[in-house]
């Protein structure tokens, strides 16, 4: 067993018997719907196919981020174990989260002077970020220590690709990203933003695609290019969907007859609540390892 924690945030969607499985630990982040707050929990508190569903029958979202005071706490429980600690926060492109991890750790180090605390910025989201953390779980499992973990972070976690599409624009029109009238127009065209997460950690449109299936192909094109070695890939491929599996499973079989030497099957996920609030039902999103993100 090692004489670390790996951590994260619950928005790195992965469900909870992989988070058990491989010994990552997380905190929660927090969301309302119909202005009653819940702890986004991986569904524990409500299931995603309620939340969705009352998504898209016009309930409204709102999350807030992990205060200072709740990591000081979370983090606690594991110094207080003797245990040293480094914490992948959600992207600093998406949320301040990052900021309350560091000013809960800069209080934490006056306390507990002998103990290692790390707080990186993932520069991932969704089970992208999940994806970065399953890596640091088998470089640990493979015996690394937390400083050559956090080192192996800093130089790699940009090569995590992130590539994703949504079915209503009308939730990112909500959440600022896109013009009530490109809105607007492009539910009438029947437009899918394909968009990924860029170097610095924030959602880009990267091409408005017309039509759902053309956008599928276009995602995996798009892992065709990026992967490492392109179709000859032999990582993980991790698939995130907000209530509608069966879109991402066409995606995944897309992915497991063009990329024949996959490491296993695609793993499937729910998007949480945190990042579902703002993408709403209808989103799939791909990720793998590739080309370092440089724009």
């Amino acid at each position: 067993m090692s004489n670390y924690i790996l951590s994260c945030c619950s928005t790195a969607d992965l469900d909870q018997q992989h988070f058990n499985k491989r010994d990552i630990k997380y905190v929660c982040f927090h969301f309302e719907i119909d202005g009653v707050s819940y702890m986004d929990d991986l569904g524990q508190s409500i299931p995603f196919k309620e939340f969705y569903s009352r998504m898209a029958a016009g309930s409204m979202t709102k999350t807030s981020q992990i205060s200072v005071g709740e990591y000081i706490e979370y983090f606690e429980q594991f110094l207080k174990e003797g245990k040293d600690i480094i914490h992948l926060s959600l992207s600093s492109g998406i949320s301040g989260t990052l900021n309350s991890a560091t000013i809960a750790r800069d209080q934490l180090k006056e306390k507990y002077p002998e103990r290692k605390l790390y707080v990186v910025d993932s520069l991932a989201a969704s089970a992208g970020y999940g994806l970065l953390m399953d890596k640091l779980a088998d470089l640990r499992d493979e015996g690394k220590d937390i400083d050559e973990i956090y080192s192996w972070v800093i130089e790699h976690r940009l090569e995590c690709q992130h590539w994703f599409f949504v079915s209503d624009l009308k939730y990112l029109v909500r959440g600022g990203r896109v013009s009530k009238v490109a809105g607007a127009i492009g539910n009438v065209l029947n437009i899918c933003p394909l968009m990924n997460v860029d170097y610095q950690g924030h959602l880009i449109v990267r091409a408005k695609v017309r039509g759902k299936s053309a956008v599928m192909k276009a995602q995996v094109e798009k892992m065709a290019e990026l992967a490492k070695n392109g179709t000859d890939y032999d990582g993980e491929c991790f698939i995130s969907n907000s209530d509608c599996y069966d879109d991402a499973r066409a995606v995944a079989d897309m992915i497991e007859a063009r990329f024949p030497k996959l490491k296993g099957r695609v793993k499937i996920f729910s998007i949480g609540t945190t990042i579902g609030s703002h993408t709403g039902p209808g989103t799939v999103a791909l990720f793998f390892w590739g080309k370092q993100r440089i724009d």
